[in-house]
């Protein structure tokens, strides 16, 4: 498979680009922000997305999906980027229902994948405990009891957990806290006796939640893929939700870049655009060069998946990808911040909400530390 988009990819990437532009701009996020906005994104224009589709790119048709590939979810993801738009597109699709996709039964993903793409139905992962993502440190515990479960624990960092009408949680039914073995996956109700959930808002205006399972009880018919075996699901659909978390950057760091190439031909200093200075010609140039090394990273990542490429070269695709892509909006989004002057660290000017999104997506699901050393160690050293 080629490594670009083809006319049919290109044809959803430019209807994408439209639609958040004109339904979707960054003055929605800031509304929604000063609102207090009780879901964190606008009802209205996440129908309007899932009325376009976009909520079953990847799935197959079986299951109410269009079956058009992660390629074509990223790139509507990376248009979403640009506009920093907030949707359940990210915890629900990329995350939640790729969980469901890769682990769930035949009725689970009859169930809830149709619902998932008609937008009835948002899911969450419940998975971190810690303040650094680490995927195997579950100290939650899931105790046989009946014909189920009961599970006992907290979980932190729950993207769009206040809005959601299922939880993926990763809870421990063997093995020590850190061990990746004895990790099962349940899906649970929010809803439940003894769960009990807390909105919190991120320095990004988005919203994540913290959540208590306080003896809470499932059935058997709750667990997504082999008990004990959690894992086994849980790292290729985290590599993937990686993956897709890149392309959303790569469209927010680029658009962080253009606007700040914009200010750089609009501002004057002894008469003179600011961007004929030599030194800021060079810096735009370096952030340049940067941006295209991510826009490779995030397309091979992207057709590795619709290739169905083996398990270890995905993995490794995905921690560069987020790695590489992190560093790129850590760099453009301060180098933003700094060439708009003073003006920059403003609320008046939006490019302050690419800095503060950056932070956010840095830390989701591994920062550039945890992608090099896994990179590392997926590559034997």
């Amino acid at each position: 498979m080629p490594m670009i988009l083809n006319e049919e990819q290109n044809m959803l990437k430019d209807s994408a680009k439209d639609f958040c532009s004109n339904n979707a701009p960054i003055g929605q996020l800031r509304e929604l922000r000063d609102t207090d906005n009780v879901e964190g994104f606008d009802k209205a224009t996440w129908g309007s997305m899932v009325e376009l589709g976009w909520a079953a790119i990847p799935w197959a048709e079986e299951h109410g999906g269009l079956a058009f590939g992660y390629k074509g979810l990223g790139v509507v993801t990376e248009e979403t980027g640009r506009t920093l738009a907030a949707s359940p597109l990210y915890a629900s699709v990329w995350v939640g229902g790729t969980m469901v996709n890769l682990g769930g039964s035949d009725a689970q993903k009859a169930e809830i994948l149709p619902k998932v793409a008609a937008g009835e139905v948002l899911l969450a992962l419940a998975l971190e405990e810690g303040r650094r993502h680490a995927p195997y440190n579950i100290a939650t515990a899931a105790e046989a009891s009946g014909d189920g479960y009961t599970l006992t624990g907290k979980k932190t960092f729950v993207l769009d957990g206040h809005v959601a009408d299922h939880l993926i949680v990763a809870a421990r039914t063997g093995g020590d806290q850190h061990a990746r073995d004895g990790i099962t996956l349940f899906l649970v109700d929010p809803g439940a006796e003894g769960v009990n959930v807390t909105r919190t808002k991120m320095a990004d205006s988005r919203n994540a939640a913290n959540i208590e399972f306080n003896g809470v009880s499932v059935g058997a018919d709750a667990v997504i893929g082999a008990l004990g075996q959690g894992a086994d699901v849980l790292d290729p659909a985290l590599d993937i939700a990686r993956i897709g978390l890149a392309a959303e950057m790569l469209g927010s760091l680029q658009e962080c870049f253009e606007r700040t190439v914009e200010y750089l031909k609009e501002r004057k200093q002894f008469g003179v655009p600011i961007g004929s200075f030599q030194a800021l010609k060079h810096r735009a140039a370096n952030m340049f060069c940067e941006i295209e090394l991510s826009k490779s990273c995030v397309l091979e990542a992207l057709t590795a998946l619709d290739e169905g490429r083996d398990a270890e070269e995905v993995a490794k695709l995905a921690s560069l990808t987020k790695a590489k892509v992190g560093e790129t909006f850590n760099l453009v989004s301060r180098e933003g911040i700094q060439m708009h002057g003073g003006i920059g660290m403003t609320d008046e000017f939006d490019i302050g909400f690419f800095i503060k999104r950056a932070a956010v997506t840095e830390q989701t699901f591994g920062d550039v530390n945890f992608h090099r050393n896994r990179y590392g160690e997926l590559e034997g050293y």
